[in-house]
């Protein structure tokens, strides 16, 4: 997951995932070369998306500071593709990282259903680190019997990203407080984007999906998926109904630009210029930054979310059972989520922390490529004041398939009560 992600770009590789296999078959678990005979460490770290440890030079700093220790990172574009595979290497036992991250969405599988398959850290001393961390972030990876599955990285506290340029040439107007005054509910965002598209620039959106919506909206309630006991409740979730109309909503006043997040097209887009607001979690940042690129610098700005504070995202960093140096594994984690580190990724790529003592520290933040936003304000409210979520075990494969039933309203024309029932039977498929 989770500023002035300053002026620093992060670039996303494509079709990382097979580059992951293939360097962590050579580095994980089964490697026999990880340590030489002057006692040198590699450390292999095996993250999904943009956790900026790399771009924020945090990797540098460290093995600095530890001259026997060497990073290696892997990524994978996108979350999903990420935990398929990472599903596959716990069941076969290889080709693990020492270090592997875990998308909010899947903390509350690995605490309840796999503590098997990776380390308890309260053996290696992390007790001592609860005060650092919001509640619910130490909660949710703790399991029942206070086994601490991973450390928390960061939050995602939501706001609009919007272009200045795309709005102004609309006639609409750019002052972010002014904005998020007329968008302070979703209705009222979306009839601005009625608005914008009268007259918007050629080949420019409102927003780059409907399924956009969906997740922010989502992330303004407390239980989504699953309720406080564990009982599955999206068929009669009022988050996810609510979500899911407003959502049709905005493909039936045609303010999409239909994207797929986390595709070419999607990355090409923030450089073309292809919609003029996004929902943005903080962490969304640093990848607004990588695909627009330097000549988007001073067109962005950032204004306050539509309706309550919400969240969606944030992550965290766990060490496999079936990971070979997990001591400095573990004092490479400890290090990379404690306050001054997750401070400084805030300043630097936009990933909010999710360790109390660095709020402080980032409160006053502005990032010059959002035209000065006072991004320590906007999200540190927005994190104040957003629910503390019920994390269920299958939040993300539920969350994916109804996602992939909007994609068919938008994209393909379904009908919503169909693009409904496809997703149920989706979801059924994938949690059984």
């Amino acid at each position: 997951m989770s500023t002035a992600r300053a002026a620093r770009r992060i670039l996303i590789r494509l079709g990382a995932m097979a580059a992951a296999g293939t360097l962590l078959a050579a580095c994980g678990s089964g490697s026999t070369d990880a340590q030489d005979s002057n006692g040198k460490v590699t450390l292999t770290v095996d993250l999904f998306g943009t956790f900026g440890f790399k771009e924020a030079g945090l990797y540098k700093e460290y093995e600095k500071s530890h001259p026997n220790i060497t990073i290696k990172q892997t990524d994978t574009q996108e979350e999903k593709n990420y935990w398929k595979a990472l599903q596959t290497r716990l069941a076969g036992g290889g080709g693990l990282a020492d270090v592997q991250g875990i998308e909010i969405g899947r903390i509350a599988s690995v605490a309840q259903r796999q503590s098997d398959k990776f380390e308890d850290l309260n053996q290696y001393g992390a007790g001592k680190l609860k005060a650092n961390f919001t509640d619910s972030k130490w909660g949710a990876a703790t399991t029942r019997s206070g086994q601490v599955m991973g450390l928390g990285t960061d939050n995602g506290p939501g706001a609009i990203c919007y272009r200045t340029d795309l709005l102004k040439k609309a006639g609409l107007p750019t002052d972010r407080d002014e904005l998020a005054k007329k968008w302070s509910t979703w209705d009222g965002y979306l009839e601005l984007g009625k608005q914008y598209m009268k007259n918007a620039p050629a080949k420019t959106a409102w927003i780059d999906s409907i399924r956009s919506i969906y997740t922010n909206v989502a992330g303004q309630y407390k239980e989504r998926y699953y309720d406080s006991s564990g009982k599955l409740i999206y068929q009669d979730s009022p988050a996810v109904k609510e979500a899911w109309d407003l959502s049709v909503k905005a493909d039936r006043a045609g303010v999409s630009a239909e994207l797929a997040q986390w595709t070419p097209p999607w990355n090409q887009a923030f450089a073309a210029g292809s919609f003029a607001t996004l929902p943005c979690p903080a962490w969304m940042l640093g990848y607004i930054k990588g695909q627009a690129g330097d000549a988007g610098k001073g067109k962005w700005d950032i204004a306050k979310m539509p309706g309550v504070p919400g969240n969606w995202g944030g992550s965290y960093l766990s060490i496999p059972k079936a990971a070979k140096h997990k001591k400095e594994a573990y004092e490479l984690i400890e290090w990379l989520t404690a306050p001054e580190q997750q401070a400084k990724l805030f300043t630097e790529i936009g990933n909010f922390p999710s360790s109390v003592p660095a709020l402080a520290k980032v409160a006053d933040t502005k990032d010059p490529y959002f035209s000065g936003a006072p991004i320590g304000k906007i999200f540190g409210d927005a994190a104040k004041q957003a629910p503390v979520q019920v994390l269920g075990v299958n939040d993300q494969d539920i969350q994916e398939q109804i996602t992939a039933g909007l994609f068919e309203i938008e994209k393909k024309g379904t009908s919503p009560d169909t693009a409904w029932k496809h997703a149920e039977k989706g979801i059924e498929n994938a949690i059984g």
